[in-house]
């Protein structure tokens, strides 16, 4: 093994040992290329960070790259960008990674007495440490061997929890200039482990917001005539809304729900307000209008169903709404999907590959790249019954089969080795020009 010298890199001193980054999968004197994306995984699930507080995340993963000989640099506050440099002109592809945790409590575990989180109320409940350590297992692989065209852009995105997400931020900020195509990654328990889902299209769904404030007018609870009770309007609101849309839209197209009601301190005062915050989520532009007009037209009609006279009651009732369009829907690229349907299955045979996976209200804001550059966004099962990691992601007692980590890393490194070798077979001839164009962008 060759040392070199010992150099600055991401503001951290550090002795690359080139040769050990892929070697060491069979060396049985050292570090295994999957005992080290385990560890990794391990490190960032015992010190997870909500969203956009990512700072001491932001470090290891600086000290990791440079650990690897990659140059990286801080996007959107508490994120990263590198690049990794082939040896000849070609395009490029990002791979991206989310960092954020969530705040949940994690539940105490024998599987998890080595690497349980160390921040109270904050774990990794949604595979993010595993997407993190499958980046760099794939990185590790690049840098071993640098004979491929074009650039790899790894991108550690914070803050995906919350909306509008950290993918908006990496945007503005040039994180994907220059990219053709991306690729993403999300470890879920709902196929077994090791297999992976995908589905050209509409994927997982918008993620949309909405706040009511209902306003009628307080008072004894023993005088109704005197009083407009928004707790009443409140419930006619909730019900009216779920009637009107079951009449307009087939169950498929869209989930609702209501997560908060709040209103009132006393039990014999009728309130003055009522606040209702809820969520929908939709897999098409057109749906999501139905049902933001569906909302305003139920509150209009709660206006006319709790009218009464009277100077004491002028200008109630009343309502506010306020509207959050989150995360776009998630469309995969159908001619990048299919070109990865047929790779993963040449080059992985053993591979259980769901390529038409059903739809998911789930939501993510790699949407958001998608928006920008075609690719895909893969799920990658981590179910397995029989160590008992069958609990749903956000969950305390989310876990992962560590065993599908390599797997994950190995098809990061195939599918982006093959698109830079092959674009063509990615992208449509809308996307794709031929070879010259990457000529001319180096």
């Amino acid at each position: 093994m060759t040392l070199c010298a010992p150099v600055v890199i991401n503001g951290i001193t550090c002795v690359c040992r080139r040769s050990e980054v892929i070697s060491l999968r069979d060396d049985p004197s050292g570090e295994s290329l999957e005992s080290w994306i385990i560890r990794l995984r391990r490190e960032f699930h015992k010190y997870p960070e909500l969203s956009f507080k990512e700072y001491e995340t932001q470090k290891r993963i600086l000290k990791i790259l440079g650990e690897l000989g990659i140059e990286g640099r801080k996007i959107a506050d508490t994120g990263v960008l590198a690049s990794i440099r082939g040896t000849k002109p070609g395009p490029c592809i990002a791979l991206r990674t989310d960092t954020d945790g969530l705040q949940v409590q994690e539940e105490p575990a024998e599987r998890n007495r080595e690497y349980i989180s160390r921040t109270e109320g904050v774990m990794h409940a949604c595979g993010h440490d595993g997407h993190m350590a499958m980046l760099f297992g794939a990185a590790r692989m690049f840098m071993e061997n640098r004979e491929f065209p074009g650039e790899v852009r790894l991108i550690f995105q914070p803050a995906e929890e919350i909306p509008p997400g950290g993918s908006e931020r990496v945007i503005a900020e040039g994180g994907l200039e220059d990219v053709d195509a991306i690729i993403g990654m999300h470890i879920f328990t709902n196929h077994e482990s090791g297999s992976v889902g995908f589905r050209p299209g509409p994927f997982m769904a918008s993620t949309n917001r909405f706040e009511v404030i209902l306003k009628g007018k307080g008072g004894h609870i023993s005088l109704p005539a005197k009083c407009i009770d928004p707790v009443r309007m409140a419930v006619y609101f909730i019900n009216s809304l779920n009637s009107a849309l079951e009449e307009r839209l087939d169950k498929e197209k869209y989930v609702l729900g209501v997560g908060r009601i709040q209103g009132g301190a006393q039990f014999n005062r009728t309130p003055d307000n009522v606040g209702i915050l809820g969520s929908y989520r939709t897999f098409d532009s057109e749906t999501t209008d139905i049902i933001d007009a569906t909302i305003k037209e139920c509150l209009e009609k709660i206006k006319q169903e709790y009218l009464k006279h009277g100077e004491e009651f002028s200008g109630l009732p009343d309502y506010e709404l306020d509207i959050l369009h989150g995360y776009p829907v998630l469309v995969n690229d159908p001619f990048f999907t299919e070109a990865v349907n047929l790779k993963l299955h040449e080059s992985f045979p053993e591979l259980t590959v769901y390529p038409e996976i059903e739809k998911t209200f789930a939501a993510e804001d790699f949407a958001s790249y998608l928006q920008v550059v075609p690719g895909i966004f893969i799920s990658l099962g981590t179910r397995n019954q029989k160590k008992g990691i069958v609990e749903i992601n956000h969950s305390c007692a989310f876990d992962i089969d560590e065993e599908i980590l390599l797997k994950g890393s190995e098809i990061f490194h195939t599918l982006s080795l093959d698109f830079l070798k092959h674009p063509e077979k990615y992208l449509s001839l809308q996307k794709y020009h031929g070879p010259q164009e990457y000529i001319e962008k180096t």
